[in-house]
């Protein structure tokens, strides 16, 4: 029913089932993880008006157990979410469905649990681990072109300021605003469009 995928690592598809309602997943070596993709395998959907909340768990040494801290929800019509685990602290969590299972050492684990989606709606995630809901391409294009047009433009001189140079080629400032725009279109149209 679920899938868990860390960068650089094979797809798990092998949730182990807790409770008829519990699904988790063990992460070993998630001190090198940052982000986790939780999503629907697309074979069986959730029961309407039901979602899963998606937990995350480190071991905790102080306690002996998990703490599970809530990263956010899944359902039929956001069948994924990305989740960044690496600015999580350990031993901080709150209220969870897990009871005490005991996690295997040095295992972080990701849990689903299914929920009613009004339940889901009302459950604050815990602070940085936020789903990811910008894409990352266009946004690191919107920062890279922003960074452009302030660095070309702190050179801007008027024409009645300029000074004669062999040496330097000179741009008009209007002509770096109107590639700016039209890549920012095509961005917004197509994010793709620079394969092609």
């Amino acid at each position: 029913m679920f899938g868990c995928l860390v960068a650089g690592r094979l797809v798990q598809t092998d949730a182990v089932q807790v409770a008829s309602d519990k699904f988790v997943f063990n992460l070993p070596e998630y001190e090198s993880v940052n982000h986790v993709v939780v999503f629907m395998l697309g074979t069986v959907p959730f029961p309407t008006g039901m979602g899963g909340a998606v937990y995350f768990s480190f071991p905790d040494p102080a306690s002996g157990g998990p703490v599970w801290q809530l990263l956010g929800f899944i359902a039929n019509d956001k069948p994924s979410a990305i989740f960044k685990i690496s600015g999580l602290k350990v031993g901080q969590g709150g209220a969870h469905p897990f009871g005490t299972m005991a996690s295997p050492p040095s295992v972080a684990q990701v849990g689903v649990s299914v929920e009613p989606l009004e339940q889901l709606a009302q459950q604050t995630p815990v602070s940085g681990a936020a789903a990811s809901t910008t894409d990352t391409l266009r946004l690191f294009t919107q920062k890279m072109l922003d960074s452009l047009y302030n660095f070309a433009s702190s050179f801007a001189v008027t024409q009645a300021q300029m000074t004669p140079s062999p040496n330097e080629t000179f741009i008009p400032s209007s002509c770096i605003l109107k590639w700016y725009d039209n890549f920012h279109r095509r961005m917004n149209q197509n994010p793709n469009f620079w394969k092609n």
